[in-house]
């Protein structure tokens, strides 16, 4: 008779980690949070992936040529952080207008009065200003020669483009690269937990 003695006790150890850790996978979903950052950064460093509508001629002229979309101050993205618990992993950011870059659209402004101090000469004309004279010259409280005019804005929108900084489409659908690197992630955390 031919017999054959199958010793399990390493595959049985090896199932044993592969359930304790499916019960609790912390460690991918930490990988998987740092994938998100790392591809909402690269959006950053590239000025999207792929690229971003450009910047208005107005805005190119206040902040000059170099200036980098979406990167004025660098609140936003300072203000992009990820989570992870035992079965989730996130991306997000804090900041009010953040959403309003991710996804696009019109801010709508209501129509507003305001008044505005301006200086005047002697005569009570108003000063203008010495590099454009269709522009007068504002007021301090301390200045004694001035006129308040009051003036009206009305409704207007601003329309702001989509600038998609996270790493997912306007339906929440991871982009392709990044469903690609959290599909390496689970690989080498499958590997992890598997081999002995």
């Amino acid at each position: 008779m031919f017999e054959v003695e199958i010793q399990a006790a390493d595959a049985l150890a090896g199932l044993r980690n592969v359930a304790e850790n499916t019960r609790s996978p912390r460690p991918l979903m930490r990988a998987i949070a740092g994938t998100l950052e790392s591809e909402t950064e690269a959006n950053f460093a590239a000025q999207g992936r792929p690229a971003w509508l450009g910047l208005s001629p107005r805005t190119l002229k206040k902040r000059g040529a170099g200036a980098k979309i979406l990167q004025d101050t660098g609140r936003l993205a300072a203000s992009v952080a990820s989570r992870y618990g035992k079965d989730f992993a996130s991306i997000g950011s804090n900041v009010a207008y953040a959403a309003i870059h991710q996804f696009g659209g019109t801010i709508n402004r209501a129509p507003y009065s305001s008044s505005v101090r301006l200086r005047t000469d002697a005569k009570g004309r108003l000063l203008r200003q010495p590099t454009n004279s269709k522009l007068a010259v504002f007021a301090k409280d301390s200045h004694k020669r001035a006129v308040t005019r009051r003036y009206t804005v009305g409704a207007y929108g601003i329309t702001i483009p989509a600038r998609p900084f996270l790493p997912a489409t306007a339906l929440g659908r991871l982009h392709p690269r990044t469903a690609r690197a959290i599909e390496s992630d689970v690989q080498a955390w499958l590997r992890s937990i598997t081999e002995p």
